[in-house]
């Protein structure tokens, strides 16, 4: 087997989980797209070109109310908010992709990004070498490949909910929380594999803390991205005080 077949397969292997989950969402999207009026190439012009996950299907549900883009934009930048905190933790992970690395920042969502950090660091205190410098290309090539097939997955889903929309009945409750459902064993998956439990937890304290604190309006909006900032600098702070040591 070449090293491109080898890649292509493992890549396959390891992205399994969210195909399953990706396949299913997508399908609901792609029908939920078509109920609300819009042709299918829509649909699957939305998984190409903004790919979001549950973005793609608050965008939808906004256009069809008749949200103005004004409105449709700051609500996405609420709920996406997160991704800037997925891309800072990323930053060194992506810095020897080459030309992989833009599509790889496009791509990150919450599912690639729990595979993608779950994959083991490289370090370079060995040497510089002609060895080392492969072994970071072909980790490069690995993370798009699991990126970009994770991006089929949703896609092919979406494709095969909007063109079969107008022939399958299909009942929403319950949909919005499967992604939701996905990311919490992708999770749970990285608490077992890396063995550092502490920053999920003092995340999900600082979630639950943001929505009883918080009044209201600014709960339902602000909660996810005031947890975010909150539970990143109590980990930095963390960090920072046990230098020389791993990380939580």
């Amino acid at each position: 087997m070449s090293k491109h077949h080898r890649l292509l397969s493992a890549a396959i292997k390891y992205t399994f989980p969210v195909f399953l989950g990706y396949i299913t969402i997508g399908i609901a999207f792609g029908l939920f797209t078509v109920e609300r009026g819009y042709p299918w190439y829509v649909a699957l012009a939305t998984g190409i070109i903004m790919f979001a996950g549950a973005g793609q299907f608050i965008a939808v549900g906004l256009f069809a109310a008749g949200a103005s883009l004004a409105e449709a934009v700051l609500i996405e930048f609420v709920v996406n908010a997160r991704h800037m905190a997925y891309g800072l933790s990323m930053i060194r992970r992506f810095r020897n992709t080459g030309v992989f690395r833009p599509y790889l920042i496009f791509a990150l969502t919450d599912e690639t990004f729990a595979l993608l950090s779950s994959l083991p660091e490289i370090s370079a205190a060995e040497n510089s070498s002609k060895e080392f410098n492969s072994v970071l290309a072909e980790r490069g090539r690995f993370m798009f490949l699991v990126s970009l097939l994770n991006q089929i997955y949703w896609n092919t889903g979406i494709l095969v909910g909007a063109l079969s929309g107008s022939l399958i009945p299909w009942n929403f409750a319950g949909v919005s929380f499967a992604l939701t459902a996905l990311f919490i064993v992708l999770m749970i998956e990285q608490i077992i594999r890396i063995k550092r439990p502490a920053p999920f937890i003092i995340s999900a304290l600082t979630a639950v803390a943001a929505v009883f604190l918080l009044p209201g309006v600014l709960s339902s909006r602000f909660s996810l991205l005031s947890a975010m900032i909150v539970s990143l600098g109590i980990v930095q702070f963390i960090n920072t005080r046990r230098s020389g040591s791993m990380p939580c």
